[in-house]
């Protein structure tokens, strides 16, 4: 991902390529009390609602009716994504037609410029969300999403769909980068403990070293920024989690902005701070080679030499859950588990995120339900109980999650105390978040430049005017 996006980038080497093109169940199941007919009598809810559509009735009815919705989730994620709204269009009589693509961006962008956008979109990227609201062509959410996103989201969420002061897009699913894998089992024989600060991380990373001086093969981390053409990103991550931890949430917004230059002190701190893990051979990387192994090491494979004991830390997103191979038990007291990483006090939790948000372009009143309902609690349970995925909306039940990472990342993005801040990169101008930061990061980790020279050459690529 780019989170989602970097996300995206890293499943996209997995998934396959092909993109489909799904239809919903055609349901057009009147909501009872409803005499209305027609594609252009939608009733805004009031009647009596069938058995089993109680919860649907708020949408209205607008039978025959048919809603597009474009995005970059393809597969086995499609289907899920379709099968949420089939109570849906049974109780409303809206069909929602999903259509993903791999290119979703660069399409998204042409099928709207071109005049031909979709119904809906889910945007993973806010400076994309922020390039489509340019166009004119981004309807404003509905008093009644507004209030849904209100009740059911933090402030920082309803933000990264608002631009100018004017709230368009209304989240839908969350993921958690902010995490550290490891082997419980290994601990426990070893006496570890999951450090609960970053100076805790530090002494733990020390131990390890020591404990393992000598062995030649084992470091307590491992780590892999390979990702073809998005190399890199998982680099930006870490630097991402440090300057929000480090620098602080004020300083990383001003960051993302540019309100304070890429190569400020506070950033330079940061980003020597995971250098002190990332460029030490004492460190890294465990089971593969020296620091500079971590640029060639595919991001997928970089975690995986904790199943042999021979690292004990790898930094990446509640998404590698899918990495690690069939049989391994992903649990707290299994194979591997993850556990938060740590800020400077116990006291602090910022997290960082990355999320999707539906924009709404037709100006219909079936449109709007459908985003309304997609901004529900409602549509959030019924696909994180699909499997898979995360949601930080406050009304998921965490009980709902496929696994036990998945719901301790619900847990973190319900918690009261997190800080959360969306994927750095993704809100840049993509000449540096999905350029000059990604390249950068490379040529530092592959010792082909220094920090301060990194930073300030991502600062002279930051757009002009």
């Amino acid at each position: 991902m780019k989170v989602t996006s970097k996300r995206f980038a890293g499943v996209a080497g997995i998934a396959a390529a092909s993109a489909l093109v799904l239809s919903a169940c055609s349901g057009g199941g009147e909501i009872g009390g409803d005499t209305g007919g027609g594609a252009e009598s939608g009733d805004a809810g009031g009647g009596t609602a069938a058995e089993g559509c109680e919860d649907f009735e708020q949408y209205g009815s607008f039978p025959g009716t048919t809603v597009s919705l474009f995005s970059s989730i393809r597969d086995s994620e499609a289907d899920d994504l379709q099968a949420t709204f089939d109570k849906f269009t049974e109780c409303t009589g809206i069909t929602v037609q999903h259509n993903g693509v791999g290119e979703f961006e660069q399409q998204l962008v042409v099928q709207v410029e071109g005049n031909n956008a979709p119904d809906l979109a889910i945007i993973p990227q806010p400076g994309l969300l922020k390039r489509m609201v340019a166009t004119g062509k981004v309807q404003p959410a509905d008093e009644a999403t507004t209030a849904k996103v209100d009740e059911g989201w933090s402030p920082e969420w309803k933000t990264y769909g608002t631009v100018d002061d004017t709230f368009y897009a209304a989240p839908m699913l969350a993921s958690v980068k902010s995490f550290v894998w490891y082997s419980p089992s290994a601990f426990e024989e070893h006496g570890y403990e999951v450090p609960k600060t970053l100076d805790e991380m530090m002494a733990l990373t020390e131990k390890i070293a020591a404990d393992t001086a000598g062995d030649g093969a084992t470091k307590p981390w491992c780590a892999g920024i390979e990702s073809g053409g998005a190399t890199g990103w998982p680099a930006t991550d870490w630097i991402e989690d440090f300057v929000l931890r480090v620098a602080g949430p004020d300083a990383y917004d001003q960051w993302v902005t540019n309100e304070i230059p890429f190569n400020a002190p506070e950033i330079l701190e940061s980003t020597n701070a995971v250098g002190d893990y990332l460029l030490n051979d004492a460190f890294v990387n465990g089971g593969i080679g020296d620091s500079r192994s971590i640029a060639t090491t595919s991001f997928n494979d970089g975690g995986l030499p904790i199943l042999d004991n021979q690292c004990y830390m790898y930094r990446m997103a509640s998404f590698y859950e899918a990495q690690w191979p069939e049989g391994t038990t992903v649990a707290p007291d299994g194979d591997v588990f993850a556990f938060y990483l740590p800020a400077e006090t116990e006291d602090e939790a910022p997290l960082l995120v990355a999320g999707e948000f539906v924009a709404r372009f037709a100006d219909t009143p079936e449109a709007a339900a459908v985003q309304d309902f997609m901004a529900s609690g409602t549509f959030a349970n019924t696909r994180v109980e699909l499997g898979g995925v995360t949601s930080a909306n406050k009304f998921v039940d965490p009980a709902l999650a496929s696994s036990d990472i998945l719901r301790l990342a619900i847990e973190l993005l319900q918690d009261p105390n997190s800080v959360a801040r969306f994927d750095g990169s993704d809100m840049m101008p993509s000449e540096v978040g999905a350029g000059s930061f990604w390249t950068g990061t490379t040529q530092w980790i592959d010792g082909q430049i220094d920090a301060e020279t990194m930073l300030t050459n991502i600062q002279d690529s930051w757009p002009k005017g």
